[in-house]
């Protein structure tokens, strides 16, 4: 009997042993932030490689699915049994190709400019003098101040000696130094994508049976529905980006080379890499250009090259890219706005390309929410209310 005592008291003390537990480690935790921090913000430091080769995994598999969708269609059983082998293995051969275009044609030409532009920094700035001497000669109202160039490039030298050159080099060196571990992490970045490429089907069954072993039918398939949406949301976001870069870049590209630009390829590239960040990308892009073609070919060409770009962009907004996206992003323009922001400020570039697709299926979520809701309500509307309201 005292047996019984006892172990009944034991079991109900384990409650009150598992509470004091629990505020031991809520203490230990509030006592310690920094150092659980320090751990949590290691750990995710590590997994740094593996989330960028998932997000390049990603991006690879629209094109490898793609081709594996052209090797079924050939009535082949060797090539059909090994299509998804084949299509990575072609894959991976167009992305060392395009590595290659990259280095052999578009560095070399960037550099050019690059170098062709810092050679050219005292012209431009007598040019920016003589900007200055021409709008002096204007007469303004008297509550705009003078412009005192002196001034402006007097600033300008102070800021540049000002600047700590040992500590510039410094942070190059050590830039060199981490050169070994950021090819570690691309290798590794690499490798998981190739690996995530080849299991990706054992990966989503996995992913599936997960889900279905441990949610409900109901959650099961609206899991399924809106992560299928997200999926296309982000396909198609992608797509039509890229294919609207090329089209707005090379555009871009052969009305500055009409102009005599000479750094007609790199503004052209820089316009069409932005453009995968909405309304901000190619807007900074357009000033960009439009300030190097006043520096190096003068104001009257940077007046005509605003105008005509403006147009491009615009014709590009308002026709190209709807037609691109195919109504897939029925979003306003306020709203695009503000994903683009939050999303900047939360994870930088990369928030602002993800944005579009995940405000998208929370719009759709929401959308379908009121639609439920309204619906639910004129259910349980009865005639009486109806009466109600005729008469009032």
């Amino acid at each position: 009997m005292n047996r019984f005592l006892q172990s009944r008291m034991l079991r109900s003390m384990i409650p009150h042993f598992i509470l004091g537990l629990m505020l031991i480690i809520a203490f230990r935790v509030t006592t310690e932030v920094a150092f659980f921090s320090d751990h949590i913000s290691t750990f995710f430091s590590r997994l740094t490689p593996f989330l960028m080769g998932g997000i390049l995994g990603y991006i690879l598999n629209m094109p490898c699915s793609a081709i594996q969708r052209l090797l079924l269609k050939i009535q082949n059983g060797f090539v059909q049994k090994r299509s998804r082998a084949i299509s990575v293995l072609l894959t991976i051969l167009l992305v060392i190709a395009l590595i290659s275009l990259v280095l052999n044609l578009v560095i070399p030409a960037v550099t050019r400019s690059v170098v062709m532009f810092v050679n050219e920094l005292p012209n431009y700035e007598q040019t920016f003098r003589t900007w200055i001497m021409a709008i002096e000669e204007w007469d303004l109202p008297e509550f705009i101040p003078d412009i005192n160039e002196d001034a402006i490039f007097g600033a300008i030298g102070e800021f540049a000696a000002g600047l700590n050159m040992e500590a510039i080099m410094a942070s190059v060196f050590a830039g060199f130094g981490n050169i070994a571990t950021a090819v570690f992490q691309v290798f590794l970045a690499t490798v998981t994508s190739i690996y995530i490429l080849v299991e990706k089907d054992r990966l989503k069954s996995f992913a599936l049976r997960f889900l279905a072993a441990v949610a409900k039918p109901s959650t099961y398939n609206a899991v399924l529905k809106y992560t299928g949406k997200l999926n296309f949301n982000f396909y198609r976001y992608i797509y039509t980006q890229t294919i609207d870069g090329i089209i707005l870049g090379s555009l871009m590209t052969i009305f500055l080379l009409i102009i005599g630009q000479p750094h007609a390829l790199v503004l052209g590239l820089i316009l069409g890499v932005v453009n995968y960040i909405p309304y901000f990308g190619s807007i900074f892009g357009t000033i960009l250009a439009v300030i190097v073609v006043a520096f190096t070919q003068g104001l009257p060409t940077a007046g005509v090259a605003a105008v005509i770009m403006l147009i491009i962009q615009q014709t590009d907004g308002n026709f190209i890219q709807p037609k691109l996206m195919g109504g897939s992003f029925s979003l306003s323009p306020l709203l695009i706005i503000m994903s683009v922001t939050v999303g900047g400020a939360y994870a930088g570039v990369l928030g602002m390309l993800v944005a579009i697709p995940i405000v998208a299926i929370f719009k759709d979520i929401l959308d379908e929410y009121i639609a439920y809701r309204e619906a639910k309500k004129l259910e349980d509307k009865s005639p009486e209310d109806d009466f109600m309201n005729f008469e009032l």
